[in-house]
């Protein structure tokens, strides 16, 4: 029995390897790398500290990866996560910025570590049309009401060692509670308090790996948790996953101490994989989304000027239009557009899911090999993995490939006197649409034949090197030579 139940897995497990080692021939593998402008400052900071962290083995890279329902279930950031620390031991810094999501009622959790919570609190999402309760960089709290609560964190991660001796509780209580605490069953104060950027730091003479927050609320008093940072007295790399399902751009701006939060974790490199929120509806403007992106942008740039950031394109993605009918969202290639306007304007970075899948229609190919699920917008598991997977041997091949700027040809670092906003060339005219050609339908009461319009002449923006590829099989882009080009149902 025993030998019939050994060779079972063996086979099983051969099988898991040759699924996880063979190549689809619909994802376009040469597609997949990070493009950005070498002339980027921002990008030459980042690749500079993260070469003296590695090769001094002295500071902290700080990686936040914000998104919607993709980064909250948490298996693509982690996943990122997991190989950059496993190729990097010594550089194992503290787990970064963590939410208890799943001490709410039906709200999933990332699955490194685990929450609960036998009391019940109220939860605030940044998705919602009346926020009650103000918002952080996480877009998401919990508030509890009436009862001393008790939100349990456990560590589910076994291969790296995120025990924490620093660990800060972001929140507020109008009444002034004030949480402790618990661990190896002692309780303790907090360490000292920031009142005006809502902190309660712990400051711990071990550490620890999983511990219990304790909310002392009584009748009539409450506490909103909007987030825990997690930290050690180790330098490394901590990658931190922020992500809200459901959120789009416009849901970051409504959090009202995101910037305060940001100034704790100072980030060196943000990977926005927000958009296919923003894109689901038949109203799309990408006008309206290039500009609260940019506003996004600049909140970011406030607690790092020298900021780096990468843009993920939106995945291929299908609408529903009726009960298992499902149509094909345009919208996909807009956002990829934009993505690169955004790189363009910011001095950031594209990583084009988008074309990596295989473009338009792609999504059909990764749900028939068991990568994506039947609503066409989000991935499996499998898929999730995958597509970290990817991201992380483009992520590398940047690393690897980038030449970093000497000291004298690097301009000083003056991140108090720098201005966010100079940081952002606008161009004068789209970099990289190209002259739509095609000649305009006159309107119906229009009399005068439809004149052949020259295009424009356009300006190239300092980062204008970063270009999307051409177009192939249905990529046909839709024109946004006017940067305003909402979805036109087909």
């Amino acid at each position: 029995m025993k030998k019939s139940l050994l060779l079972l897995f063996l086979i099983l497990n051969c099988q898991f390897s040759i699924v996880n080692s063979q190549e689809y021939p619909f994802i376009r593998y040469e597609a997949n790398k990070v493009q950005y402008d070498t002339a980027s400052e921002s990008m030459q900071a980042f690749f500079a500290k993260w070469q003296r962290v590695n090769q001094i083995g002295q500071g902290t890279i700080n990686i936040v990866h914000i998104g919607g329902s993709h980064v909250q279930a948490g298996t693509f950031p982690h996943r990122v996560r997991s190989r950059m620390l496993t190729d990097n031991p010594s550089l194992v810094g503290g787990r970064g910025m963590v939410f208890p999501y799943s001490a709410a009622a039906k709200c999933n959790n990332p699955p490194d570590y685990k929450v609960h919570c036998a009391e019940p609190v109220q939860l605030t999402r940044n998705v919602y049309k009346t926020i009650d309760h103000p918002l952080g960089l996480c877009g998401i709290a919990v508030t509890a009401h009436d009862t001393p609560t008790r939100i349990q964190i456990i560590n589910n991660e076994s291969r790296f060692n995120y025990a924490s001796s620093h660990i800060t509780v972001l929140g507020y209580s109008p009444e002034g509670v004030v949480p402790r605490l618990s661990y190896d069953g002692r309780e303790v104060q907090p360490s000292y308090i920031d009142s005006a950027s809502r902190r309660f730091v712990f400051n711990l003479r071990q550490e620890v790996d999983s511990f219990d927050i304790v909310l002392p609320c009584l009748e009539g008093e409450s506490f909103t948790l909007t987030g825990v940072s997690l930290g050690n007295r180790r330098p490394g790399i901590s990658y931190h996953s922020i992500g809200v399902n459901g959120a789009a751009v416009p849901d970051y701006l409504k959090c009202d101490y995101l910037t305060t939060d940001l100034r704790l974790v100072h980030p060196d490199l943000v990977v926005f994989g927000i958009g296919i929120n923003d894109a689901a509806g038949p109203n799309f403007d990408t006008l309206v989304f290039k500009e609260n992106y940019l506003r996004l942008c600049d909140s970011i740039r406030q607690a790092n000027p020298r900021c780096a950031f990468i843009f993920i394109t939106n995945n291929d993605s299908y609408r529903r239009v009726g009960r298992r009918k499902y149509a094909v969202n345009h919208n996909g290639l807009l956002v990829r557009e934009v993505c690169y306007r955004l790189a363009a304007a910011t001095g950031g970075a594209v990583w084009d899911q988008f074309e990596i899948m295989g473009g338009l229609k792609s999504m059909e190919k990764w749900q028939k090999a068991g990568l994506a699920q039947r609503d066409k917008v989000h991935f499996t598991r499998a898929g999730y993995l995958l597509m970290g997977d990817l991201f992380y041997e483009a992520f590398c091949r940047m690393i690897k490939e980038a030449k970093v700027s000497t000291p004298a040809q690097a301009a000083p670092a003056q991140p108090q006197q720098v201005n966010p906003k100079a940081l952002y060339r606008k161009p004068s005219a789209p970099a990289i649409a190209k002259p739509d050609t095609t000649p305009k339908q006159q309107s119906a009461d229009s009399t005068k034949p439809a004149a052949q319009a020259k295009p424009a002449k356009r300006t190239r923006p300092k980062h204008a090197t970063i270009q999307p590829p051409e177009p192939k099989e249905d990529n046909t882009p839709f024109s946004i030579d006017d940067d305003r080009s909402p979805y036109i149902s087909h």
